[in-house]
C-alpha cells in the first residue's frame, strides 16, 4: 500500500502519513491508533509496540470459567468417595500463603489459573476433617477467590465466594470478620452499598465495640479494615455523614494499629490504608479537588512504600479518577502508567481500570504510554 492510498483510506494528506511514517508526527490519540489500525486491517498492538501473544486480560476472563466451574462443583451433593489423597494443613497453609503472595502482586492471571484446583483441595481437606485450622484455610481461599473475582468486574460470583467464606467461619467471630472484608467488596462492586455497609459494620461491631478499644492487634487490624469497607459502601451510597463516622472510626483504629501490620492472611492495615481510602470516598462522592489533597498526602506517609503492589496500584487508578474529575488529563495519564509500571495486570485486566484509560484517551492528545495502555488492553470504547 503506497502512502497515497493509505492518506485516502484514512481521509488525511499523503504528508500527514510520511510524518507518522518517520516518527516526526505521532499517533498521540487512541482513536488515531484505531483507525489507523483499522485501515492496514492490523491489530491496534502492532502499531504501539505489542506482540500476537494473549493480553492478561484475555488470560484472567478465561480463568474466570475455571474459578465457576470449581464454585459449581458440591461435593456433599455429588458423593462417592475421593481417592485423592488430602493435603495436610501446613501444605494447604503454604499454598494459600502463595495465592495471597500472588494476589499482592496483582497476577491475577496466574491466580485465575491456580485457584480452582486450590479451592478443590481445600474442600477436600475441609471435608476431611473439620480442624479449626483448615476451616480458617478454606475461608481465606474463599476470601482470594472473591477477591480476585471483584478485581475482574465478576461482583456476582464474588458475592457467592463470599457467601460461602461466611458459610464455613459459622460462629467463629474472627472468621466472620475475615469473610465480611469480600462480602462488602462484592455487594459494594454489585450496586448493593447498604447492603454492604450494614454487613461490614456488624462484622466489625462484632469483634469489636462501636468505640474501638487497645484489643489485640489483629483484631483491630480486622476491625479497621471493616470500618474502611464500610465507609467505601457508604460514599457509593452517597452518605456523607456515613462517611464521615466510619472514616473517622477507622481512623482512630489506625493510629493505635500503627503502620506495618499484617494478620490473618490479606489484611494490611494502618494509617496509610485509610488515607488511601478517603481518595476513593471523595472520588465516589465527586470531591475531585478533594481526592487529589487526600491522594498526594497518602503517597508522602511512610506507610505508603509497605503497602501491598496490588494496594498502590489500585490506588494509583483511583488517584487517576480523581484528576479526571478536575480536568487534569495529564496528571490521570501518568498516574495510570505508574500503576502499570508497577502492577500491570492492575490496570490491563480491571474493568473500571480500562474505563479510566479509554476516559483519558478520549479527553483529548494523550501521552504515547497511554495510548499504549489504550491499544494492549483493549479500553471500553
Amino acid at each position: 500500500m503506497t502512502q497515497q492510498m493509505l492518506a485516502d483510506r484514512l481521509g488525511k494528506s499523503k504528508s500527514w502519513v510520511d510524518k507518522v511514517e518517520r516518527g516526526v508526527r505521532t499517533l498521540d490519540r487512541f482513536s488515531a491508533v484505531r483507525d489507523v489500525a483499522e485501515a492496514l486491517r492490523v491489530d491496534p498492538t502492532v502499531l504501539v509496540g505489542g506482540d500476537a501473544r494473549p493480553s492478561s486480560t484475555t488470560v484472567a476472563v478465561e480463568g474466570v470459567d475455571g474459578v465457576r466451574a470449581a464454585l459449581a462443583r458440591y461435593p456433599a451433593l455429588l458423593g462417592g468417595p475421593d481417592s485423592r489423597p488430602v493435603l495436610p494443613a501446613g501444605e494447604l497453609g503454604r499454598r494459600v500463603e502463595h495465592a495471597w503472595l500472588t494476589y499482592e502482586h496483582a497476577d491475577y492471571p496466574q491466580l485465575a489459573r491456580m485457584l480452582p484446583g486450590l479451592l478443590s483441595d481445600a474442600q477436600h481437606a475441609h471435608a476431611a476433617s473439620a480442624a479449626g485450622e483448615v476451616v480458617g484455610l478454606l475461608v481465606q481461599v474463599y476470601r482470594i477467590v472473591a477477591s480476585v473475582l471483584v478485581k475482574l468486574g465478576e461482583a456476582d460470583l464474588a458475592w457467592l465466594a463470599a457467601d460461602r467464606a461466611l458459610a464455613v467461619a459459622a460462629n467463629d467471630p474472627l472468621l466472620g470478620a475475615v469473610a465480611a472484608i469480600p462480602l462488602g467488596q462484592a455487594l459494594r462492586t454489585a450496586g448493593r452499598g447498604r447492603l454492604a455497609m450494614a454487613a461490614t459494620v456488624a462484622a466489625a461491631h462484632r469483634i469489636s465495640p462501636p468505640v474501638p478499644h487497645d484489643g489485640p492487634p489483629e483484631e483491630l487490624s480486622l476491625c479497621g479494615t471493616l470500618l474502611v469497607e464500610a465507609a467505601l459502601a457508604a460514599a457509593v451510597c452517597g452518605d456523607v455523614c456515613g462517611v464521615g463516622k466510619l472514616i473517622g472510626q477507622a481512623a482512630e483504629v489506625a493510629e493505635r494499629v500503627g503502620e506495618g501490620r499484617d494478620h490473618h492472611g490479606g489484611v494490611s492495615f494502618g494509617p496509610a490504608v485509610v488515607e488511601a481510602a478517603r481518595v476513593v470516598v471523595a472520588v465516589e462522592l465527586g470531591d475531585g479537588g478533594e481526592a487529589v489533597a487526600w491522594h498526594e498526602k497518602a503517597i508522602g506517609l511512610s506507610g505508603w512504600g509497605r503497602l501491598p503492589v496490588e494496594h498502590r496500584a489500585a490506588h494509583l487508578i483511583d488517584a487517576a479518577r480523581a484528576y479526571l474529575q478536575v480536568g487534569d488529563l495529564l496528571r490521570a495519564g501518568r498516574a495510570l502508567v505508574d500503576a502499570d509500571r508497577i502492577a500491570p495486570a492492575e490496570v490491563r485486566c480491571r474493568p473500571v481500570a480500562r474505563t479510566v484509560i479509554a476516559q483519558v484517551a478520549r479527553g483529548g492528545p494523550a501521552p504515547a504510554d497511554v495510548v499504549r495502555l489504550a491499544a494492549l488492553g483493549g479500553p471500553a470504547r
